[in-house]
């Protein structure tokens, strides 16, 4: 760009910088995810994807992050999407690796997580001659992979040369409005293939709402709120995904306001500010008082909320959802008017604005009792879970990521009261185990100032522990509970508990370090009993500089309550039927 005065003429003092006019279609995609925030891409290399992948590296800003396999990969983005609070990214060859990575990229689907999946595929005129080659079904057809992640996406694309910039454009602008995975998939050709630069010189902007629409809503909105004395906000992971949990905070200090969370977005608000009432399932609720203060509300907004089974206590919820307010991505609603074209980050600010409008009596805090504290450790006295998770309660600094797994992980952290200005990663929706290892890279990816605590369980280790190698030769250092239960405990739990297919192999977990060629990289130990348990969160809380690994050991059918009074719930359920 020309280095101008003020008057708009030429410097004398340097002479003008050449104007790119041209970029490639690697580098063009490159550069908008670097404007975009997601400057770090997680992958794997394979004959079709490198010379897009050639292309890519030469992007100023940008950061290649190699994976141990593609599904990782795509886990990996997810929850550094997640943390970013923006786009994550994942490259991938065609077929063998898109297809090791759709799972993935499902699960970001399903939680509204914009992850761009992108795939180097083979030649245009090798697909259009339908060459029977590697990696593909050998029947000529080139589009099986493609028509599969139309699926599990909100765009699919095969990207062209004489229309690649608004392929990636639009792509990218749907991810973002949507915040749904995309996918791309990029022809070798044409990801060499040169393209103008002009666009590059306007970020791309997510969509504003709809001026007139949002008006009205805001009207009606006022006319609500005044009418009620109290207002509760239930908040689901979509405001995650928009940014908005300093705007939630605003909402919070208003008087006659109370905010419960789903268990997606536990601690969108600290947990200890007076408005919380913590994290909201249903009727496993843990404290009476705060499932009223939504079950009953006067006047309930819904905001980013999803109604799923695990989200909602197996829809035990005794609100009406349809005459709550309800804050959704793209739209609004109000009883039975709904205001398309409204976003969620312009009606929370509606609803910010028109609280500060009218008076109301300040809420009286709902308490939330932590995990009972763990009795003083006993020597020998082998571990249970309460006493796991009341030590962890008693453990945890302000400021953590918690990370944890599907199964006795989530639903132990789901009771934890956390430390003001700390985040709980998981996917209760989609539920993969093995998700959280790969997740944790993402995490230490997208904010290494950040300390991650893991919560995973050995069987769902097992899937991806390999990614654990990514994290320690990175130079990351989460702390990891590796919760050894000697097989499937949810399952256990939920019917046949003595079945072989419960069953995992026994692992000599902390020689996995070594294993991976990271000994010197992290600090292990494992934890049997009361005591040792004791030492093993001391020894992690005085190792800051190396990464800590804790393998604890648990009874196969011992279980956290609200895991507990779940599967019982699921059980009893199946049992009807």
């Amino acid at each position: 760009m020309s280095d101008q005065t003020q008057s708009g003429t030429t410097s004398a003092s340097a002479p003008p910088a050449p104007r790119v006019t041209t970029v490639t279609v690697g580098q063009y995609l490159a550069t908008r995810l670097v404007q975009l925030g997601a400057d770090h891409v997680f992958g794997l290399p394979g004959d079709f994807n490198l010379s897009l992948l050639d292309q890519m590296v030469t992007v100023p800003g940008f950061h290649w992050v190699g994976s141990t396999n593609e599904l990782n990969a795509a886990y990996a983005a997810d929850g550094y999407a997640r943390i970013r609070r923006g786009i994550g990214a994942l490259v991938t060859t065609f077929g063998v690796g898109e297809l090791s990575a759709i799972n993935g990229v499902a699960g970001s689907f399903s939680e509204d997580v914009p992850v761009v999946q992108i795939t180097g595929m083979p030649s245009t005129s090798a697909r259009a001659a339908g060459l029977h080659l590697h990696h593909t079904l050998i029947d000529g057809d080139y589009e099986h992979f493609y028509r599969a992640y139309r699926e599990v996406t909100a765009s699919a694309t095969i990207v062209r040369t004489a229309t690649a910039t608004r392929d990636i454009d639009a792509a990218l602008m749907t991810a973002l409005r949507e915040s749904k995975p995309v996918y791309l998939g990029i022809p070798a050709d044409v990801a060499i293939a040169p393209v103008h630069a002009a666009n590059l010189r306007t970020p791309l902007l997510a969509a504003s709402s709809d001026a007139s629409e949002l008006a009205r809503f805001t009207a009606a909105l006022a006319e609500a709120v005044s009418a009620h004395p109290q207002v509760t906000l239930l908040v689901g992971p979509q405001v995650h995904r928009r940014s908005l949990e300093p705007l939630v905070r605003q909402i919070a200090d208003h008087d006659g306001v109370y905010v419960a969370s789903q268990n997606m977005s536990k601690a969108v608000l600290d947990e200890s500010h007076p408005a919380s009432l913590g994290t909201y399932m249903g009727a496993f609720t843990r404290v009476a008082e705060a499932r009223a203060a939504v079950d009953r509300s006067p006047l309930l907004v819904l905001a980013g909320t999803v109604m799923s089974d695990f989200l909602t206590g197996f829809f035990t919820q005794e609100f009406d959802e349809d005459a709550a307010v309800e804050l959704a991505l793209t739209a609004a609603r109000i009883a039975d008017t709904t205001f398309y074209g409204v976003r969620l980050e312009d009606s929370l600010r509606a609803l910010h604005s028109v609280l500060g409008e009218s008076a109301r009596e300040p809420v009286q805090p709902v308490g939330h009792p932590a995990v009972p504290d763990a009795a003083a450790p006993a020597a020998g006295r082998p571990l249970s879970q309460e006493h796991f998770w009341g030590s962890v309660q008693n453990w945890l600094q302000p400021g953590t990521t918690v990370i944890a797994d599907a199964g006795t992980s989530f639903y132990g952290a789901l009771d934890l009261v956390l430390p003001d200005e700390s985040d709980l990663l998981g996917q209760p929706v989609w539920s993969a185990i093995g998700y959280t290892i790969p997740a944790t890279l993402g995490a230490c990816v997208a904010a290494p100032g950040r300390r991650s605590v893991l919560f995973v369980g050995d069987g769902a280790a097992q899937l991806t522990v390999q990614e654990l190698a990514t994290i320690l030769h990175r130079g990351y250092t989460p702390v990891v509970f590796l919760l050894n239960n000697d097989g499937y405990t949810v399952e256990r739990k939920i019917q046949s508990p003595a079945a072989v297919y419960q069953d995992i192999t026994p692992w000599d977990w902390t020689l996995i370090p070594a294993a991976f060629g990271a000994a010197d990289k992290v600090v292990t130990a494992t934890a049997r009993t009361e005591d040792e348990l004791a030492a093993a969160l001391e020894l992690a809380r005085a190792t800051t500089e190396k990464a800590v690994l804790i393998e604890v050991v648990l009874p196969a059918l011992d279980s956290p309550r609200l895991l507990t009074v779940l599967t019982e719930a699921i059980a009893a359920a199946a049992a009807k039927h």
